[in-house]
């Protein structure tokens, strides 16, 4: 049996065949009840388009490359689905790669997705090598979502407002009470970014900025900890960069015999799925990944019908989500020996 064509579809919606091709190209042009009768009729016929053929026809690969810093972050999986969720719409496919896993093989990052030509790209994350993007992004159209950087001509940025995000948590640290609070660190733009939020709530309430670095991992998170738990003057709340890093604050307080939010406070930062399990139950930011993703999406829709410009930079507005790891700080008074240490 003969595959339906896109003449087919067009007889049996009632329609031409140039609207057809509109409605499958995403293209915002075509009413909605014309648009439903295409999709209709598509679906009745089993109709499928021949990729290959629109492609060459186009000169198009229908393609948009999608490079992550690290897949193991929980985070990125909502900022996909959001991004993917109008790519999709468009008629659009993601193929996706892992910087981290291209990085430790010593492949190159932004190579292969110029050989597969795809018809854009979106980096996920902060990359600590951009080399090979500016000349990427002078070719095709490029969209970092999730980071600040790099800043290139042309590039949109879309993310989350980080400075403001970790002043909201440290304000909700201090209003509970909390005054030695250390903020475990992150790299690039988006740690800076969160470091700065922090201190500078920290200096406005005559507080001291206690800032331990990290790597942004679990593990980092952990070692970290212990280092912080392990001071006389040990802090009685720890705001972790993301997320990943408050599952190390976690581990770390427990081993060391401390319960969380009764002796320690813990805050992370990204609301991932980590943070919403329920033994975990973490107060942390919510930086909206899924909108992060559709924003990024649109940009980069945008790019590719040619609606240019310089380069923008689209921020969402982050909300704190409180939940079970803070708490008021144990109130401390003079054991029988009077060295001032808390009992309970």
């Amino acid at each position: 049996m003969k595959p339906p064509t896109i003449r087919d579809v067009a007889e049996r919606a009632g329609v031409s065949k140039s609207l057809v091709s509109l409605v499958l190209r995403g293209s915002g042009q075509v009413r909605a009840e014309k648009r439903e009768a295409v999709l209709l009729a598509a679906r009745e016929l089993g109709y499928r388009p021949n990729a290959a053929a629109r492609s060459l026809s186009e000169q198009r690969t229908r393609t948009v490359g999608v490079l992550l810093d690290d897949l193991r972050n929980p985070w990125f999986v909502d900022l996909l689905d959001g991004l993917n969720s109008l790519l999709h719409a468009a008629g659009l496919r993601m193929l996706l790669a892992d910087a981290r896993l291209n990085r430790r093989l010593g492949d190159d990052l932004t190579g292969p997705f110029a050989e597969l030509g795809v018809d854009g790209l979106v980096v996920v994350g902060t990359l600590p090598d951009a080399g090979g993007l500016a000349a990427l992004a002078r070719r095709m159209p490029v969209v970092v979502a999730g980071a600040r950087e790099p800043e290139l001509p042309g590039v949109d940025v879309v993310a989350g407002d980080d400075e403001h995000g970790a002043r909201l948590v440290t304000e909700h640290l201090l209003g509970l009470g909390h005054r030695r609070i250390a903020h475990l660190a992150g790299h690039g733009a988006v740690g800076e970014l969160r470091r700065r939020g922090f201190e500078a709530v920290m200096r406005e309430h005559g507080a001291e900025a206690l800032v331990e670095p990290g790597d942004m991992t679990e593990e980092g998170g952990y070692r970290a900890t212990v280092r912080l738990l392990s001071r006389p003057d040990r802090p009685t709340a720890v705001l972790a960069v993301n997320d990943m890093t408050s599952v190390g604050v976690l581990s770390a307080a427990e081993e060391l015999g401390l319960r969380v939010p009764r002796d320690l406070s813990v805050t992370g930062y990204d609301n991932t799925s980590i943070a919403r399990l329920r033994h975990v139950w973490l107060t942390t930011v919510d930086t909206a990944p899924h909108e992060v993703g559709r924003r990024a999406a649109r940009c980069l829709l945008d790019r590719l019908d040619g609606r240019g410009g310089p380069a923008t930079l689209r921020l969402a507005a982050p909300a704190l989500e409180i939940r079970g790891t803070t708490a008021p700080p144990r109130r401390e008074r003079a054991g029988p020996s009077g060295d001032g240490t808390a009992r309970g």
